[in-house]
C-alpha cells in the first residue's frame, strides 16, 4: 500500500510546481486536477483498497491533495490577471492609492415645481385642508356642466379643450375643479380639501403659456362660510408663501363663484425686477377665487340654502417662476440637467 501514497505525494509535489503561463495553461490545469473528470477523483475509489489501520491517514492525504489543487489555481488565477493588469496600464501604476473611493455618486433633486406644491400643500394642510385627487381624463358633466359652464361658454370651444378622438364628452381636465365636483358629490360638508394635479389646454406653447401644467385648487364649504372667511385664509396664504400679508382682492368673473375676484400680493417696486413684474403698480396676480355658486352646490346636491363655500385655485408654475425667479415656462418641461441641477439645496 505504500505505492498508493508515495502517488499521491508525488501528486501534491507536482501541483505544487505547477507554473502555467497563459489563460489556456491554467485552464488546463483546472481541467487535470479540478475538473469533472480529474485524476485526484480516482484516488479516492482507492481507499477500499487501503488497510483499515490507514484509511484515516490516506483519506486525509488525498483530501490534502485536492485542496493544494484549489488553492494553487486560485493562486496562479489571481497571479495572472495581476499580470495582465499590469501589462496594460501606465507607468505609474503602482503609485495609485487603490484605498482612494470612488468616482462619487451625484444626488439628484426635487423638480422645482414639486418643491413648490410640497410648500403650497403643507401651508393648507396647516389650516385643515386635505389633498383630493381625481382622473386627468374626465367627462363634459364634472369638468363643465357641474361647475355651472353654460352650453356656449367660450372654455368648451376645442380650440381651448382637447376632446378624445371621436368625443365629444371625454376630454383632458382643462382644471382641477372636477375634482371638487367629485368631492361634493361623494361626500356631505364640512369638505375642506385641496386639489393639485396636472390639467391640460389647447394653447400655443411659449415663455408664459403651456399645453400641459399644473394646478392647485381649494374649496371649503360649511355652515356659514363668508368671504371674510376666505380673505383670511388667502391672507394667510400669502403670508406664508411670499412673506407678505398685504393683497387686494379684485373683481373678476368665475362661472362656479360669484362673487369672484383675482387675488394679488404686494411685491413694491423697490428694485427694477418688481417693477417689471408688477408692471409697475407693484402688485402681482397670484390666483383665483370667489364664493361657491349656489348652483355648482345644487348641481352636486348640496343644500344651497343651508351650506356656503368659497373655492380658490392657481397655476404651480406661476407660483414657482415668482420664487425662483424663472422667466421661461418651458424650462420646466425641457428636462435640462443644468437647470434642474441649480434647485440641489432647495428642499
Amino acid at each position: 500500500m505504500s505505492e498508493i501514497f508515495t502517488k499521491v505525494k508525488q501528486l501534491i509535489e507536482e501541483i505544487e510546481s505547477a507554473s502555467p503561463n497563459s489563460k489556456e495553461e491554467l485552464e488546463q490545469f483546472r481541467i487535470q486536477y479540478l475538473g469533472s473528470k480529474n485524476i485526484i477523483k480516482p484516488l479516492f475509489g482507492e481507499i477500499k483498497n487501503v488497510p483499515n489501520e490507514q484509511k484515516k491517514e490516506y483519506g486525509q492525504l488525498v483530501n490534502k491533495a485536492k485542496e493544494t489543487a484549489e488553492r494553487k489555481f486560485a493562486e496562479l488565477q489571481e497571479s495572472l490577471e495581476g499580470a495582465a493588469a499590469d501589462g496594460n496600464a501606465p507607468d505609474n501604476y503602482r503609485d495609485f492609492d487603490l484605498t482612494r473611493p470612488g468616482e462619487p455618486l451625484e444626488l439628484g433633486s426635487r423638480h422645482p415645481i414639486a418643491t413648490t406644491l410640497n410648500r403650497i400643500t403643507g401651508i393648507f394642510q396647516r389650516m385643515g385642508f386635505t389633498v383630493a385627487e381625481g382622473p386627468e381624463i374626465e367627462d363634459d358633466w364634472h369638468n363643465f356642466t357641474a361647475m355651472n359652464t353654460p352650453e356656449d361658454h367660450p372654455a368648451r370651444d376645442m380650440q381651448d379643450t382637447f376632446y378624445l378622438l371621436n368625443s365629444t364628452e371625454m376630454l383632458l381636465r382643462t382644471h382641477t375643479s372636477p375634482v371638487q365636483a367629485r368631492t361634493m358629490t361623494a361626500q356631505k360638508p364640512p369638505i375642506r380639501i385641496i386639489a393639485p394635479g396636472r390639467v391640460y389646454r389647447n394653447e400655443t406653447i411659449s415663455a408664459r403659456s403651456h399645453a400641459q401644467f399644473h394646478q392647485v385648487e381649494g374649496l371649503y364649504v360649511d355652515e356659514g362660510v363668508s368671504f371674510a372667511d376666505m380673505k383670511q385664509t388667502l391672507m394667510y396664504f400669502a403670508q406664508e408663501m411670499f412673506g407678505t400679508p398685504k393683497i387686494r382682492l379684485r373683481p373678476s368673473y368665475f362661472p362656479f363663484t360669484e362673487p369672484s375676484a383675482e387675488m394679488d400680493v404686494w411685491i413694491g417696486m423697490d428694485n427694477e425686477k418688481n417693477y417689471r413684474l408688477s408692471k409697475g403698480t407693484g402688485w402681482l396676480e397670484i390666483l383665483g377665487c370667489g364664493m361657491v355658486d349656489p348652483a355648482v352646490l345644487e348641481n352636486c346636491g348640496i343644500d344651497s340654502q343651508k351650506y356656503t363655500g368659497f373655492a380658490f385655485g392657481m397655476g404651480i408654475e406661476r407660483q414657482a417662476m415668482r420664487l425662483y425667479d424663472i422667466h421661461d415656462i418651458r424650462l420646466f418641461f425641457e428636462n435640462d440637467v443644468r437647470f434642474l441641477k441649480q434647485f440641489a439645496a432647495v428642499i
